[in-house]
């Protein structure tokens, strides 16, 4: 549960609901799952889907005078994810909107204020869902909109300084957005007490090492220690092929690393790590409120269950948007902020199946060819992300005179705002000529590209 303030109450995914708040008159907003727990907990009734509803879908608003659908059109594009739907009401709602296979896309309670939808209005994709929300917290809730993300830095400062006190951090740094802001938010609240540690795991991209630690000694200035661990995480990914194996696997490398690295300063009790809520959401952790585990991230279901060092992670409860926002705010540069994300284990979840040496060649060759041709194309909108994947899939192909049977490689190229949603992106069939093209003639061992044209949901943003 998410408060908008002592008068409302916004209910995402979530295991239970309380029925104190329920009866208290508050107003409360229940998104997808939110609204199915509402429909169940108030005497609606559920039913499964023949047909699941994942990715785009048209909503049909019904009721034009709810206050949750003021100003929004009679039609419009909603991002959908949900297999179950509500075949009864309970007793005082009514239908708001619809889609084509879900017959209650949104009910709600005037007497009572309570509300319910079943796609996302949090997602960019979802063309008015900014309006929804605005019109619960604003107009139902009557929430005042006084809140800025200044009040968030000035929060957590306090909040890092109260927690560290006189003792020492290390700071996970990966060179994404997530560890930049982290670290820097925890630098501006402790200052020399942080120590950043950079782990070349081997698993990055081209000249990503160099290019990192260049970045946040000589922009950030901060205090970075290189650690070269390439061995170690190969070796703990030998033979390993099954996806949540790897990303166990690299968690637990990980804290290894830190952890000697911690030994090695005086005074170091703490690991700040950039973690945020899809993180938490998606690893299904106690906290994360999710129905179902999707995968677990290095950095959350991945960690062991006992470590020498606390975690501060102070990102924890922010989108990918409200980090990047956040950057801006603690003065941080564009390249940095708007820096494409790249997974924590890195290309050993775009290679499926075995991670050798051989194969990280592959992926990577291929990787920098897809960034290097979609960085310089004129796009828009450009592309949230953008990458190559290595699949366990060999074809016949034809190369001169001669057969090949080599390896698949896929194109992944994204729209999204936070990570939660995305959508393939439209990229013109000359820029995936190109990319096609080169993979193929300049990557030794490729004979055929595809590309991933799967939103999220169904599929998720990484192949594994």
């Amino acid at each position: 549960m998410l408060s908008g303030g002592p008068e409302s109450a916004l209910v995402p995914d979530a295991p239970d609901l309380d029925p104190a708040m329920l009866a208290s008159g508050i107003p409360v907003f229940g998104i997808c799952y939110g609204m199915q727990l509402l429909a169940r907990h108030l005497g609606g009734e559920l039913v499964k889907l023949e047909r699941a509803e994942y990715g785009p879908a048209v909503l049909q608003v019904a009721a034009r005078e709810s206050p949750l659908f003021a100003g929004v059109p009679a039609t419009s594009r909603v991002w959908m994810s949900h297999g179950d739907s509500v075949a009864r009401l309970p007793a005082g709602f009514a239908t708001l909107a619809s889609t084509e296979r879900c017959a209650v896309a949104s009910m709600g309670d005037t007497v009572r204020r309570i509300y319910g939808v079943q796609f996302h209005p949090e997602v960019a994709h979802t063309e008015h869902g900014r309006a929804v929300l605005a019109n619960f917290l604003s107009g139902i809730a009557e929430v005042p909109a006084d809140w800025a993300m200044e009040s968030f830095v000035d929060e957590s400062i306090a909040g890092i300084r109260s927690t560290l006190g006189s003792a020492r951090a290390i700071c996970a740094l990966s060179g994404g957005v997530d560890s930049a802001v982290a670290a820097t938010l925890v630098a501006r609240a402790v200052g020399e007490q942080l120590t950043c540690v950079f782990v070349d795991h081997g698993l990055l991209r081209a000249g990503e090492a160099e290019q990192v630690v260049a970045t946040f000694r000589d922009v950030l200035h901060l205090d970075v220690r290189v650690v070269d661990a390439r061995a170690r995480f190969m070796q703990a990914l030998r033979g390993v092929e099954d996806p949540e194996r790897k990303r166990i696997a690299i968690g637990h490398a990980f804290i290894g690393v830190f952890e000697e690295a911690a030994r090695a300063i005086p005074g170091v009790r703490f690991l700040v790590q950039g973690t945020l809520y899809p993180d938490v959401i998606e690893s299904k952790t106690p906290m994360s409120k999710a129905g179902h585990k999707i995968k677990s991230h290095h950095n959350v279901g991945g960690l062991p269950e006992r470590m020498s060092l606390e975690l501060v992670e102070p990102l924890r409860s922010l989108f990918k948007d409200e980090v990047r926002a956040l950057g801006r705010v603690l003065g941080l540069p564009e390249p940095i902020v708007n820096r494409q994300p790249f997974p924590g284990p890195g290309l050993a979840v775009r290679i499926i199946g075995d991670v050798t040496q051989e194969r990280l060649r592959i992926v990577r060759e291929a990787d920098a060819i897809v960034r290097e041709e979609i960085d310089a194309a004129p796009l828009d909108p450009h592309p949230w992300q953008y990458f190559a994947v290595l699949t366990p899939v060999r074809s016949v192909g034809v190369m001169g005179d001669g057969r090949t049977y080599a390896n698949l490689v896929a194109v992944r190229a994204i729209t999204s705002e936070d990570g939660m949603t995305a959508d393939w992106a439209r990229l013109p069939p000359e820029l995936l000529e190109r990319i096609s093209t080169r993979i193929v003639n300049e990557v030794r061992g490729v004979n055929r590209v595809a590309y991933d044209i799967t939103s999220k949901p169904p599929a998720t943003v990484e192949w594994e």
